[in-house]
């Protein structure tokens, strides 16, 4: 649905007097909204996560706009995109209700209760691991701070750094490859993977031990690029084969196919192999062993809420 401001372009509206701006409730919901939109990446999926329509979400962005005497987003049939003057009160927004929840939480932890908001983000793919504490944490958590808002999104590694440059998410459980210097670490658990074959693969039948590593060299491998150019595994030619994949199931796919082997975490592939569509194969050497880290920006308060879901985690 097309809004006021995708009709009009870079249209502006008459400008507020910034010096006697003061913030109130409505303001507050409205911005509340604003950074719902812009986390989500649009009207549409904002819509689902508040539960309002769109006409509804495009009227509160356009009383923003007003409110505010500027255009902050473009969101007609070309898709979502912010201003300049957007991605300014976006920043800023993140400040403000960044300042509330401190604001809140020294209130309330004066009267020994836990309070604010907690924004977690996990790699995809994960929950079928027995080493990964992320459910018994995030129980633990609400258990000893039930008054908490949670809320746990999964994403890819990507996503994930992002996110928690721009301050939308607290923490996030995520494997590790190499550290970046933006990015506090703290360890939590191994990922364990391994290389995997179908059914309808000529090595399914084959014995273990007669499968060496020029043989499967020979076979056409995927290359999982959101992982394998990580790899310290430098036996394969990852980068010049030709079947790719971003996302672990989409790797499951193609091994199931018979036409290719590939590399999974053995926790995710172990339901095939019960199944008996699929097998791991070739030495124990070709295993790759991932750490997984809670990571933290660098720089960042590290709140009560943020110790105890450490606690949880088992970070001491």
């Amino acid at each position: 649905m097309e809004s006021k401001v995708s009709n009009t372009g870079n249209m502006n509206y008459a400008r507020s007097d910034n010096s006697s701006m003061s913030i109130n409730n409505v303001d507050l919901k409205l911005l509340r909204v604003f950074k719902c939109v812009v986390d989500s990446g649009g009207l549409t999926s904002a819509s689902h996560e508040l539960n309002i329509g769109l006409a509804a979400i495009s009227k509160q962005l356009s009383d923003l706009e007003i409110r505010l005497g500027m255009t902050l987003c473009s969101r007609g049939r070309e898709g979502f995109e912010l201003t300049e003057y957007g991605v300014t009160v976006y920043q800023a927004t993140l400040e403000l209700f960044a300042s509330l929840n401190i604001f809140r939480e020294r209130l309330h932890n004066s009267r020994n209760e836990v309070l604010g908001d907690l924004n977690i983000s996990v790699v995809d793919n994960t929950i079928s691991d027995p080493q990964s504490p992320v459910t018994k944490a995030v129980q633990q958590l609400h258990n000893a701070a039930p008054k908490v808002n949670i809320r746990l999104q999964t994403a890819h590694l990507d996503d994930i750094e992002k996110g928690l440059n721009e301050e939308r998410f607290n923490c996030a459980i995520a494997p590790v490859y190499d550290e970046k210097s933006e990015f506090d670490y703290y360890a939590i658990y191994t990922e364990t993977s391994c290389l995997y074959c179908s059914n309808q693969h000529p090595l399914f039948s084959q014995a273990n031990n007669s499968i060496s590593v020029e043989i499967l060299k020979q076979q056409k491998i995927i290359n999982h690029t959101y992982v394998t150019h990580r790899h310290n595994n430098k036996l394969f030619a990852f980068n010049s084969s030709k079947i790719q994949a971003v996302q672990v199931e989409a790797v499951a796919m193609l091994i199931l196919t018979g036409h290719f082997i590939g590399y999974l975490p053995a926790h995710y592939a172990e339901r095939y192999v019960q199944g008996k569509k699929m097998r791991a194969i070739g030495p124990d050497e070709l295993q790759v062993k991932t750490p997984f880290c809670l990571i933290i920006k660098k720089g960042r308060k590290i709140n009560q809420l943020i110790t105890l879901f450490m606690d949880a985690l088992g970070i001491g």
